[in-house]
């Protein structure tokens, strides 16, 4: 599960390189059975962890030569001095560069990071990335203050698992939380992201004993629980928290200082509180009930740690403990002999070895096949037992099977429930490792699935097999061990989750929590209402010891511990046990001993919230922090993390544990498909931020545990998907991308392409701001203010769409719509201020005419306001680049300047910049732009061509007239003469229609393909006649004017007159190259 991760100028040419405007880019047991059981996960965490560790050496080492060749480097500079500055600047001036001056200095580490004395022309993830971070957190940036004034922000991180490395759930988890933390501790707020770790109980315990397995040949139960338990802190110390480290080169802003562990003095602490406190209000017992059994790990398991695998036929599975695979998918029917010899009842079970702890054969009451055997008995035939024949009419359904059930309470969920109705005895048949046990006759001893062949071969002999069919089936597999989930009555405790759930349900109706998407919230209500009481014991020694003791009594008859469930007593300590013993067992003699059990992991981290805050003690960061304002996970936890967190929380600490859920999607690959090793297609984040080879693909599998055919079919899965590696992308792009994928809300189809795309979008962004420092100037001071009203109007523009980016943005983070604010963000970035307001404001700056002086002045002052207002709109985004571009921009008061983008203010909407009339007018213009270039000839797009625009009205003329400059300059286009509505355009133009009141031509004479122009202009009317008549359908139909609000017929209207003018006009230029064709001939 995953849970709980370079200022100076350079030669003006480069700077002037053409910025696209029609872009391609994206859019936003014994021990021996133990270590062979593993499954590959568990098997190469540790391995993992030691190849993470020496990558992370090497990557040091590396780091620290290059650090060490920029010191000599600047050192050889410095000792130089002047003659060697003054032959650097000949060489500058002869059109050379000193490599040198792209290179970054030496950054010690945390201090802030020292760029090079040029900004490179090409942006590189793993030199822009590198240092901030340190300095970030050495500086105290991620801390907040349970003092401070301002309003609190609060998220938990979900804690992930020791034993757990950085997998692409986590990136999504850190981007998705970095990303909403960063937007608000930039909009004023005091922003606190707590990190944690889970103990992982099962986990981690499996890991530590096969290394114990593997380095001692001893189990366990060998070394005893004292030196076992020292041998995992010892691996904790040594390999756990990896995934905690590998969080910060994702760039997530955690609260380092408030770091914790559910296993700590004071997580510890608040589990013994809460379950003291819950025991002692009685909603806490000790009961004997039916858990999932894992006879591998000996322990009670949790539903998330059981996997269910569709069974479709007859299907041999290896199974831990077997050395030959174990048959599923057969239902097999035997005959219970009838009492008295009076003939037979047939049954059906797939799970042929439990007949042994059948207790009661059940029919329908209906059932006129079976009237008969109404309170008769039939016979076990190995085992003598009575089995009363019962009507469940609940259980049963007559036209299923033979009608009749067997009835195996001990071992069968629903056979729990018939064996309570109906008060049959409870007799379990397996001992904790899956062996028969002493109820179990002649076939005591053997293996559960070794029984089952040989009560198969019984049952023959005597007759009573009645055949074997396919049978389509659910079988649930530990995902820890991969043994099969055996349901076993045991004595374990129990939480018991009645009032609880009553207050969880009305939190959320009440809408005291807010669960996003709301399509979830049905999903809550259905299992919150339906929950059972929660089983919270494991049979492990890595986890909260159960604060239980249990009182033995000299007069017991039986001194086993845990006969007699009154003789357990509850404290916070042994010596708290003692006195509650003694009060309660006044005057006898007795010794106490603590409950072997522990808890599930799942209760500690329930309590999560709580705890990290400093719960049960009255903290300030409690008292300041608690509740937390979102909790951010997976969808597939929700119930048993989520749900609990808020029954834990309104229970224990008086009120909900967070204001809003937010559930994301679960990841896939491009394919949709589940992750899978034994696919290849599992993305590993940290590979996508570096970049691999296919070689070092292909490596990671041959060094994992799959068998070599396996190997096989993963490779030739990493060929097909990543055919040439994967490229370096860096954490920014990675993030970004997963961001953008949220809009799939349900699961996301992550294809590595898409994240390719992103870093390339990056590159376009450092070439954008390469391009406007460049054209700031190094003597450049921004203004205070800006002042828009005499400034060009393609400045006005792109000021009014900032505006409404950031306003978009903001309301798509309120609103938890990420994907809509990459959207806002790239969008603005990408197609208005690179493709339209950058291409439009170049030719100001070709030369230094006087004309252009204030209009220059004007757009510089602009660009650095766009550069500034939209970094640190992207900064939450991506929080490496935003940081490094945003250093080198100027400052108009370096003693008021703050030290990061990231302590800066978010963007918010200036009123004086929003201009709706520039805005339209520029949509009109930028229609013009894009069907005149769509016009070119596809091999001669560098040539330019008289352009005509025809405009019906005079408003649509004067806004043409008005931009003539800006679209002759991002249309690339000779001339363009505006043309009256009775004007003829000239022969050998090529035509498009802009609106309803506008179409443009371009003259291609001697190059125009008439033919090729006439199929153009009939697939154009085609396609709006197409839309006329869908919409005209629409207008037309019953009911519409009686049920389609006002503003959308007049829309509609509207659309309808538009898409008429248009037939008009393509069909008026279809009449002008028939003629001109006509002419030719």
């Amino acid at each position: 599960m995953s849970r709980r991760n370079q200022r100076g100028t350079t030669a003006e040419a480069s700077a002037d390189r053409p910025i696209s405007l029609s872009s391609d880019s994206l859019a936003p047991v014994d021990g021996q059975t133990m270590a062979s059981s593993l499954t590959t996960e568990d098997k190469d965490v540790e391995r993992k962890m030691k190849k993470e560790q020496k990558a992370k050496e090497k990557a040091e080492k590396k780091q620290k030569a290059q650090q060490k060749e920029a010191a000599r480097l600047q050192a050889q500079e410095v000792s130089d001095g002047p003659k060697r500055s003054e032959k650097k600047h000949k060489k500058k001036d002869a059109g050379n560069e000193n490599p040198r001056d792209f290179l970054d200095p030496f950054t010690p580490d945390g201090e802030k990071k020292k760029l090079s004395r040029q900004m490179a022309k090409q942006y590189q993830p793993s030199s822009v990335e590198k240092s901030w971070y340190d300095w970030w957190e050495r500086a105290g940036f991620f801390s907040a203050d349970a003092n401070s004034s301002k309003p609190p922000f609060v998220i938990v991180l979900p804690p992930p698992n020791v034993t757990g490395a950085l997998h692409i759930g986590h990136a999504l988890t850190a981007a998705i939380q970095d990303t909403i933390i960063r937007w608000r501790r930039m909009s004023g707020y005091n922003a606190l992201w707590v990190p944690g770790m889970d103990h992982a109980g099962i986990a981690t315990q499996v890991v530590v004993e096969k290394k114990l397995m593997r380095e001692s040949k001893l189990t366990r139960l060998d070394i005893g629980r004292e030196s076992f338990m020292s041998e995992v802190w010892k691996w904790k110390d040594q390999y756990g928290g990896t995934i905690l480290t590998q969080e910060r080169r994702l760039g997530a802003s955690l609260d380092w200082s408030r770091e914790c562990f559910t296993m700590d003095e004071k997580r510890s602490k608040a589990v013994t509180e809460a379950f003291v406190r819950l025991y002692r209000e009685g909603l806490i017992y000790r009961d004997n009930r039916l858990v999932n059994w894992d006879c591998t790990l000996r322990t009670a398991i949790s539903d998330i740690e059981v996997e269910s695998k569709e069974i479709e036929e007859e299907t041999l599975l290896k199974v831990p403990g077997y050395d030959t695979p174990v048959k599923f998918g057969v239902l097999t029917s035997f005959a219970y002999p009838l009492e008295g010899g009076s003939g037979e009842i047939i049954v059906a079970t797939t799970r042929i070895e439990t007949m042994l702890g059948d207790t009661a054969v059940a029919i329908h009451s209906k059932d006129e096949r079976y009237k008969h055997l109404h309170g008769k008995c039939a016979i076990h035939p190995f085992l003598g037992r009575r089995l009363p024949i019962i009507c469940d009419d609940k259980l049963v359904d007559p036209k299923f099977g033979t009608g009749a059930v067997k009835i195996t309470p001990a071992h069968d969920a629903d056979d729990f429930e018939v064996g309570r109705r109906h008060r049959l005895d409870f007799i379990n048949m397996f001992t904790d490792d899956g062996k028969i046990n002493s109820n179990g006759g002649l076939f005591e001893g053997m293996p559960r699935f070794t029984a089952r062949v040989a009560i198969t071969e019984a049952l023959q002999a005597k007759g009573l097999y009645r055949g074997a069919q396919k049978n389509e089936m659910k079988l649930g597999i530990c995902s820890r061990s991969n043994d099969i989930k055996e349901p076993m009555i045991r004595p374990q405790w129990f939480l018991s989750c009645g009032c609880m759930k009553e207050l969880a349900l009305d939190a959320v109706e009440s809408k005291k929590i807010e669960i996003i998407p709301q399509q979830y919230k049905q999903e809550w209500d259905g299992w919150v209402k339906n929950i059972r009481d929660w089983c919270i014991s494991r049979q492990l020694w890595w986890g909260h010891r159960i604060p239980a003791w249990y009182v033995t009594l000299e007069e017991d008859q039986h001194q086993d511990l845990g006969f007699y469930n009154d003789h357990w007593v509850v404290a916070r300590n042994e010596n708290e046990a003692v006195l509650e013993a003694n009060q309660r067992f006044s005057g006898k003699n007795f010794h106490i001993s603590q409950d072997p059990d522990v808890l599930d992991t799942w209760f500690s981290s329930g309590l999560f919230p709580l705890s990290v805050l400093g719960w049960p003690d009255d903290t300030a960061d409690f008292g300041a922090f608690y509740p937390t304002s979102v909790l951010e996970t997976g969808h597939d936890i929700l119930f048993f993390w989520v749900a609990r967190m808020v029954m834990l929380g309104l229970k224990l600490g008086g009120d909900v544990p967070f204001r809003k859920v937010y559930l994301h999607p679960m990841i896939r690959d491009a394919h949709g498909r589940k992750m899978s090793k034994s696919l290849g297609n599992v993305i590993d984040p940290l590979e996508v931020i570096n970049g691999i080879s296919l070689e070092g693909l292909h490596k990671r599998l041959e060094e994992g545990n799959l068998d070599p055919n396996e190997v096989s079919i993963a490779k030739e899965g990493q060929k097909k998907d990543f055919p040439n590696g994967i490229a370096e992308c860096g954490a920014d792009a990675l993030r970004f991308a997963l961001l953008a994928y949220t809009a799939q809300s349900d699961k996301i189809n992550l294809d590595v392409l898409r994240v390719v795309g992103y870093r390339q979008w990056c590159n376009k962004l450092w070439n954008a701001v390469y391009f406007s420092i460049c054209k700031l100037g190094d003597q450049y001071m921004p203004p205070a203010i800006i002042m828009g009203n005499s400034m060009p109007s393609v400045c006005k523009w792109i000021l009014s769409v900032l505006n409404k980016a950031v306003a978009k943005t903001i309301l798509s983070f309120e609103s938890y719509k990420f994907s809509d604010a990459t959207t806002a963000v790239y969008s603005w970035w990408q197609f208005q201020f690179c493709d339209v307001f950058i291409e439009a404001i170049k030719p100001y700056f070709f030369h230094d005419s006087e004309e252009f002086e204030f209009a220059r002045t004007a757009c510089r002052d602009v660009l650095w306001t766009c550069l500034d207002t939209g970094l640190r709109l992207l900064h939450p985004f991506m929080p490496f680049v935003t940081e490094e571009l945003w250093q080198r921009l100027p400052q108009a008061n370096q003693s008021h300047r703050k030290d990061s983008i990231m302590i800066t203010d978010y963007p918010s909407v200036v009123e004086e910049w929003t201009n709706e009339e520039i805005e339209c007018d520029m949509e009109t213009v930028i229609g013009t732009v894009r069907k005149l270039r769509s016009l070119r000839p596809p091999g001669l797009k560098n040539e330019r061509y008289p352009a005509f625009a025809l405009g019906r009205g005079h408003d649509v003329a004067v806004i043409v007239k008005s931009y003539q400059f800006q679209i002759l300059t991002l249309a690339s286009i000779s001339s363009l003469k505006i043309l009256a509505e009775e004007d003829t355009p000239p022969a050998g133009c090529a035509m498009e229609v802009v609106n309803e009141n506008l179409s443009v031509y371009l003259q291609l004479q001697g190059v125009l393909n008439a033919e090729s122009e006439r199929e153009k202009l009939t697939r154009k009317r085609e396609d709006i006649q197409k839309q006329y008549s869908m919409l005209a359908r629409k207008m037309n139909a019953q009911g519409y004017k009686e049920r389609a609000p006002k503003s959308i017929q007049e829309e509609d209207s509207k659309k309808l007159t538009s898409l008429l003018e248009e037939l008009r006009i393509i069909s008026k230029a279809e009449e002008d190259l028939d003629f001109a064709l006509d002419e030719e001939k």
